[in-house]
């Protein structure tokens, strides 16, 4: 009986010896993982464009972004760089959220904040639309052209298309690009030329849909007043 109580307490001691040397060892593989710092979160779309500041008195015309075709390689919350035939992304930096999101949202602010007679609508107005407005963003990158220790330009290029919403016809069509050098080879600063550099585009966009849309629907107007016997 003395024999059986000894064994079970030797048992009793190694398997909780066991346990202090797993828990040992367990803490020991924890440590090893290695603690990554947070990335650094970024945006762009905060400067408003060069718009219209006044009302032209002309009818307005509704206009729908069917989409916003991006760039894959740039379409994600990483930040693009380009060194001659070579790309990688900016370590420990991102986006807020993917560049197509910031890229919808900036351009929503721009014909908000424009006079003009065009208006974004959304999927729940698509009748008051009398254009659709497709985007191809087609680059969309930090571009090293004399390596990767001098101050980068920030190039942006969008194709825009606009088509008449009653027949789908296309009433024009352009691409906007805009080139802006950082000030400094930080990230911030990149960020910073990023929103100049989208700010530009949009403001000629923005620009360009107004005037392209602004004499066609005066002139559609007019003539379904006189089918209609109202030359007013």
């Amino acid at each position: 009986m003395i024999f059986a109580l000894q064994t079970v307490a030797v048992k009793s001691m190694t398997r909780g010896a066991m346990l202090v040397a797993s828990a040992s060892l367990l803490a020991g593989c924890i440590s090893l993982f290695p603690k990554t710092e947070p990335a650094q979160l970024y945006r762009f779309g905060a400067t408003t464009p060069q718009v219209r500041e006044t009302a032209t008195g002309e009818p307005g015309f509704g206009v729908l972004l069917t989409a916003t075709g991006f760039d894959r390689a740039a379409a994600s919350d990483r930040i693009l760089t380009v060194t001659g035939m070579q790309a990688a992304y900016i370590k420990d930096a991102r986006w807020v959220t993917s560049s197509v999101s910031l890229f919808d949202s900036a351009l929503q602010r721009a014909f908000d904040a424009d006079k003009g007679p065009a208006r974004l609508v959304d999927r729940a107005e698509i009748t008051h639309a009398d254009y659709l407005l497709k985007l191809d963003v087609r680059t969309f990158e930090v571009r090293y052209d004399h390596g990767q220790a001098a101050t980068p330009t920030i190039v942006v290029e969008v194709h825009a298309a606009l088509d008449r919403t009653q027949d789908r016809i296309v009433v024009g069509d352009r691409s906007f690009k805009a080139a802006v050098t950082a000030s400094d080879n930080r990230v911030g600063a990149i960020a910073e030329a990023f929103d100049q550099a989208v700010a530009k585009v949009l403001g000629e966009l923005v620009a360009w849909v107004n005037a392209r849309g602004e004499g066609l629907v005066v002139g559609c107007r007019a003539l379904a007043r006189l089918d209609h016997g109202n030359p007013q």
